[in-house]
Formats: C-alpha cells, structure tokens, sequence
C-alpha cells in the first residue's frame, strides 16, 4: 500500500506494515496530523491488539502521555471469570469521556487498578501533552473511537504472545503464576478478544504484525 512517506489516513482500507517499521510509520502520521489541527488539541492514538502482542510496547516506544484502558478494567470479585474481559463490564464511558479531556489538553484522574488484587484501588493524576496513547484490549471499541486521530491494530501469532505473557509471569510482574496465566490465556484472554478482532481490525488506519521474539528490555511490558 506504499510507504509511510506516502501514507495518508483517507485511504479506506488499513496499511499494513511490519514491527520494525511500525514505530516510524506512525510517527509520520502523528507529524501530519499534529500539522492540520489547532494548537490548543492533542493528537490521540489508539492501540489495541490481543494480549502479548506488544501493543503496550509499541505505546511506550510512541512516548507521550500514556493512558491504558487496563485502567478502566472491572473489579474482578463482582464477576465470573468469563466475563472479565466483556467489553460491557469495562468503564468505557469513562474512559471516552477521559480521552476527550485530554484532547482539549486538560488533566484527569484517571482509575488506578491493581493487577494483584484485581480490582481499582484509587486514582492517579495525568497530565496532558500533545500526543495521548491509549493502549489496551479496549482501545478500539465503539466508544472509543470518535475520540481518536490514529488507530492502531497489532497483532501476533498466538504461540509468540503465549510465550511472552509466560516470560511475565515467570518474573513474578502480575502474579498470577503461569498455570493460572496459561488457563486465563487460553479460556478468557483469547477466545473473548477474538469475538471482537474484525470490527477493531477493520477500524484501524494501521495493522502491525509482530513476529519477533521478546528481548529483555521488554520483559515487564508485553500487553
């Protein structure tokens, strides 16, 4: 579909584009659409992608300010398991109304969840900045989107995500522990995300295909 240089978002299907030019193709799209706003607005990107495929990293190589919509996650006490990656349970409203904020360069406070206790523990200050990166499994949801500039769909083959989100567990980083991790992964994580992945796919203005090996740098980071 061309190169990044020639890359316009008007184009009706997404471009597609490998890892290691993802990070310069969206840097040329976030140039050209800071360029044809106000001042006064940031440019919103969104990353979504199933889990392990590197979307968190791809957000934290992007820089700026960084909001997850892990965030906005449901307590997990008050559901069954099956459910927690619902879309439904999330706080999407919330989430939407927060990104619009940020886009008129104003702060929020934004939900503080907790990965070991599962469930939202208080709330944490951000600042604005010129460029919001809202990554997660939420990021390109209907609600979502009016409020975004960029869309962006990673995806990786399912024995490479696996293999990341087992090399974060081994760390002890969320501590769920990998048998826990590979049942969730298996029953929950993949089979709920997939119900979704051709309506966020076919939202976004670019898919990434991430089929490299993690590296130590990103241990820590693999959502």
């Amino acid at each position: 579909m061309g190169d990044a240089h020639s890359l316009m978002l008007t184009v009706t299907e997404p471009y597609h584009t490998t890892w290691n030019e993802a990070e310069p193709t969206l840097r040329q799209l976030i140039k050209r659409r800071a360029a044809s706003m106000a001042a006064d607005r940031a440019v919103v990107v969104g990353i979504t992608g199933p889990v392990g495929s590197g979307k968190t990293t791809l957000a934290r190589q992007l820089g700026g300010v960084l909001l997850s919509t892990d965030h906005y996650l449901p307590d997990y006490a008050d559901l069954p398991e099956a459910q927690r990656d619902e879309p439904r349970h999330a706080d999407l409203g919330l989430l939407a109304e927060h990104l619009g904020t940020l886009r008129q360069l104003t702060p929020i406070d934004r939900p503080e969840w907790c990965f070991h206790e599962h469930r939202r523990i208080g709330s944490s200050r951000v600042e604005p900045g010129a460029l919001v990166v809202c990554e997660g499994i939420f990021a390109l949801q209907e609600q979502i989107l009016p409020h975004l500039d960029i869309a962006v769909f990673v995806d990786a083959p399912a024995g490479v995500r696996w293999s990341r989100w087992e090399q974060l567990e081994t760390s002890g980083e969320r501590g769920w522990g990998v048998e826990r991790a590979r049942h969730y992964f298996a029953t929950v994580a993949e089979p709920t995300f997939a119900r979704f992945a051709g309506q966020y796919r076919a939202a976004a203005d670019v898919v990434v295909l991430n089929d490299r090996k993690i590296n130590d740098r990103e241990k820590g980071h693999l959502a």
